[in-house]
């Protein structure tokens, strides 16, 4: 089964007198790449949070947005005075080049984050184990997308290996005649030029034998099925992050389709490589989503 990098999950839950609303989203990317927003009051788990977020999606570029809304009774709050400074400074300043009225820039800077925040609040050991239940609640929304999203990889992954060695039995049906023409063509060349009587037939003989085996393509068909083979096995695998695996396999397929296409010295073996290549390409593609 194959995961998608691609994903999105949202969980709400009120834990006492706080409200925590988690949104995840992930887009494609080699590594992991995390963009984490949080409240104040969450910055002592900031490590275990990055480090559940890691353990559960692995790879991509993820955006997690957690969000805090407080009920119940009012607390005190602390106001950040060198950050309200650092905000209207500039502010005030562009609205007198603009000419514009500085009479609600305060009140719009009280509403930034961390302008105004709650007083000597803490989150409770258990306050805390509930929060991450609402998180991974949130990831296994985005997992699950991130599944459904995997199927359809998958099929059309398959199809792309199925349509390339669909195309490797037609080089395979090919080969036998391939040789005998590529033989006649060297006859042919030395009768044309040297003349039909002039040659040694048995020394011919030696040297197509050495020739055909210098261009011969067994090997790298059965190095190919191999590859094709190895693929289908690792989708197939357990573990949720395969998509480098499967890319450094779709490596080697192209390097032995690229082989016979050198090797070839046929113009319906090198229609069947061409639309390997195609077939190769897309698969290339998609991998780039998997994760």
């Amino acid at each position: 089964m194959l995961y998608s990098m691609t994903g999105f999950g949202r969980a709400e839950q009120t834990v006492g007198d706080k409200t925590f609303l988690v949104e995840v989203r992930s887009l494609n990317s080699k590594q992991f790449d995390l963009r984490l927003t949080i409240p104040g009051i969450l910055k002592p788990y900031e490590i275990d949070v990055r480090s559940i977020l890691n353990d559960y999606l692995e790879r991509g570029s993820v955006e997690c947005v957690i969000t805090l809304k407080q009920n119940g009774a009012s607390k005190p709050v602390s106001i950040n005075t060198e950050l309200i400074k650092a905000y209207y400074n500039p502010i005030a300043e562009l609205a007198k080049e603009l000419n514009i009225a500085t009479d609600n820039i305060l009140s719009t800077i009280l509403k930034l984050p961390e302008v105004v925040t709650p007083t000597n609040e803490m989150l409770t050991e258990q306050d805390w184990e509930k929060f991450q239940t609402i998180l991974k609640e949130a990831l296994g929304h985005l997992m699950k997308h991130r599944q459904e999203e995997g199927k359809s990889m998958e099929a059309d992954l398959q199809t792309r290996i199925k349509n390339i060695e669909a195309q490797q039995e037609i080089v395979a049906s090919l080969e036998p005649a391939r040789r005998v023409k590529i033989k006649e063509g060297l006859v042919k060349v030395l009768e044309d030029n040297v003349g039909k009587e002039s040659y040694d037939p048995n020394r011919l003989e030696q040297e197509l034998i050495y020739y055909i085996e210098k261009i011969d393509i067994s090997e790298e068909q059965v190095r190919l099925k191999n590859h094709c083979n190895y693929f289908r096995d690792i989708i197939k695998q357990k573990e949720n992050s395969k998509g480098k695996k499967l890319s450094f396999i779709l490596q080697e397929i192209g390097r032995e389709i690229n082989t016979t296409g050198s090797k070839a010295y046929d113009s319906e073996v090198q229609k069947a490589v061409v639309l390997m290549k195609d077939e190769l390409e897309k698969a290339k593609e998609q991998v780039l989503n998997v994760l």
